[in-house]
């Protein structure tokens, strides 16, 4: 059995617990796809991801779905066609649009027993966690991964605690705003960002800066955001 290794570690039960749950996975960028494979190889039965985004060139230093014979093609779609190849009994929904306002809360309708949060663009990011949390869904958040080197810096918190992070900062005053200073997992890492890893842009849609980034950073970023989800299921009281 694929699962066997896990099961050792985990238990019968708690893999059952895995497979029954439903998870939803926002951005599918360095860190989403990340968190979307370790969360399918854990076993988790049900997961829907979403991502409007094509995969580019710049992007096959970080992300797992990018390879030069992936360039072009919709992020969603590599990436369910890489995890259905892992579970094929795997029941997934993917959903090929950037999501905002209404569709967000059509798509949050759905239930799910966790969402991973790995949208770069700020607004969408506000909107998903707060909609999130008015429907008691729990919800762990990447801050951003770009111009660190550092695995061992990171940290899980509750967003309250976050510091020295600007996306996080950023966040915390919108979530203020809006009624929300904690509740919620923040996966960041407080090292410092120099300032020649930093770029304007001109013309690129939500985005007003490149920020340079490492092959492995995204990705233990993506796999933190994963254990959060993991270990919270699996602690859970059985009903």
């Amino acid at each position: 059995m694929w699962q066997s290794r896990t099961e050792l570690l985990l238990g019968k039960d708690k893999l059952e617990r895995l497979s029954s749950a439903s998870v939803l996975i926002a951005g599918l960028g360095g860190v989403g796809a990340y968190a979307a494979e370790m969360l399918c190889r854990a076993g988790i039965g049900k997961m829907t991801l979403v991502d409007g985004d094509r995969i580019d060139k710049s992007n096959i230093n970080r992300q797992l779905p990018a390879m030069n014979s992936t360039v072009g093609r919709y992020k969603t779609e590599v990436m369910a066609e890489r995890l259905i190849d892992i579970n094929p009994e795997l029941k997934l929904h993917a959903i090929n649009e950037f999501i905002r306002d209404d569709r967000m809360t059509e798509i949050l309708e759905e239930g799910y027993d966790y969402v991973v949060d790995a949208i770069d663009t700020l607004s969408p990011k506000v909107f998903l966690i707060y909609h999130s949390m008015q429907k008691g869904i729990p919800i762990v958040c990447s801050m951003g991964a770009g111009g660190k080197v550092d695995p061992a810096s990171i940290r899980i918190v509750d967003i309250e605690e976050t510091f020295n992070c600007k996306l996080a900062r950023t966040l915390r005053k919108r979530l203020r705003k809006l009624g929300i200073h904690r509740g919620f997992t923040a996966v960041f890492s407080p090292e410092e960002v120099p300032g020649r890893s930093i770029e304007l842009t001109e013309g690129e849609m939500n985005k007003a800066s490149n920020v340079g980034s490492i092959s492995y950073m995204p990705a233990v970023f993506g796999c933190a955001c994963a254990s959060v989800v993991i270990r919270s299921l699996i602690s859970r009281k059985q009903k």
